[in-house]
């Protein structure tokens, strides 16, 4: 996985956090699932490029 992809991935989910947590003190339940979600998303993304950082040191 790359350094950018990486930080890009982290960032993601730091926004995600910061969301709901605006979400908890605003009372905004859509700005909470949005923020879960990106979190998710975040998640996931890490999980790709593990897979593929497992396959390339498998290759290698």
């Amino acid at each position: 996985m790359s350094i950018q992809e990486r930080a890009e991935a982290t960032g993601k989910n730091i926004e995600g956090k910061a969301q709901e947590a605006m979400s908890n003190v605003t009372g905004d339940p859509q700005d909470k699932a949005e923020g879960k979600a990106k979190q998710k998303e975040a998640e996931t993304e890490h999980a790709v490029e593990d897979v593929k950082d497992k396959a390339k040191k498998a290759l290698d």
